[in-house]
């Protein structure tokens, strides 16, 4: 009988443990912050990363009113947000603070994610279209979108290599494709599973695999010859990974889910690179009520936009800088 007893308090035991170590539903809507070392953080780094004591939670978004009902890829760019939406084929721009909305171009009829880059007349916009298949441009003048490439699959993710050609990823092919400005492409990296969201730091490639949790992001390195290494793990263990990011203060941010509900994640690629890490190493940035797959956009002071995709409730969080 007392064995039992024991036994009886243990389960008891463990269960409230486990309970009281998984992210709240409720919170006082104070967001703490301390210097810490990120989870994947590198020890030897001397530099501090405000780390979030706890997951942001619902109640620690904002909501951005804006006007775009079907939203799916975006990205911020000088005060502003760039959506696709997918319900009338149209880009808008979004004022990050008023969320006051324009149309800005039509014709580009969806996209997961796009690359804005900043040039001297203003800058040039890269939307990967899955339903055209197609790799579109548009720049400041608001003309018509322009093709550079429409034999693609299902594009999903870009990024730029060189100053010649872009990065895409193709989730019906499982590859990564390199197309020039000039029309040409090459398949860089094969036998993947449903690659989303890819991003570039200097000689390395990150890339999503989110048709695989155990594959979940992996890394490619550039070599001194141009040569590309086979993909290597870089974090394992996350559920339909969506847009990956590399923010200002060199970490690699990620969407993702736990069940049917979206998270953001983020690393230091650095600490992950040889062994990889597991998705527990991950320090959670976000745990949300909106249903998961996530789209992500992060400004250059870490503001931190999301939403749901195809909804039009925008949410942010200024993350501690």
């Amino acid at each position: 009988m007392k064995f039992a007893i024991l036994i009886f308090l243990v389960v008891i035991a463990t269960v409230v443990s486990a309970q009281d170590s998984r992210p709240s539903d409720s919170n006082d809507g104070e967001t703490a912050a301390v210097e810490a070392a990120v989870p994947g953080m590198n020890d030897a780094d001397d530099s501090s990363v405000v780390a979030l004591a706890t997951p942001l939670l619902q109640d620690d978004l904002q909501l951005l009113v804006g006007n775009v009902q079907r939203p799916n890829a975006m990205v911020w760019f000088e005060d502003h947000l760039y959506t696709v939406c997918n319900g009338d084929w149209t880009i808008y721009q979004i004022d990050d603070q008023s969320g006051d909305t324009i149309t800005y171009v039509f014709g580009i009829k969806n996209g997961h994610s796009m690359l804005m880059e900043s040039t001297d007349e203003g800058f040039d916009l890269w939307v990967p279209d899955p339903e055209s298949e197609t790799l579109w441009k548009v720049n400041q003048d608001r003309l018509a979108p322009e093709s550079v490439f429409d034999q693609l699959a299902a594009p999903w993710g870009i990024a730029r290599i060189d100053e010649d050609s872009l990065l895409v990823s193709d989730t019906k092919e499982n590859a990564i494709i390199q197309v020039s400005e000039a029309g040409e492409a090459t398949t860089i990296a094969s036998g993947l599973r449903s690659p989303t969201g890819i991003a570039i730091d200097g000689t390395r490639i990150y890339f999503a695999n989110g048709g695989s949790a155990r594959r979940g992001i992996e890394w490619m390195q550039v070599e001194e010859n141009g040569a590309i290494s086979p993909p290597k793990p870089l974090v394992n263990g996350l559920q339909n990974t969506t847009n990956i990011i590399l923010g200002d203060d060199g970490l690699l941010y990620f969407g993702y889910a736990l069940g049917t509900r979206a998270v953001v994640g983020r690393v230091d690629p650095d600490h992950c690179l040889e062994d990889g890490c597991s998705g527990d190493e991950a320090e959670m940035v976000v745990f949300s009520d909106i249903p998961a797959p996530v789209s992500l956009a992060l400004s250059s002071d870490l503001r931190l936009f999301l939403h749901s995709r195809f909804r039009p409730e925008i949410y942010w969080a200024q993350l501690p800088t």
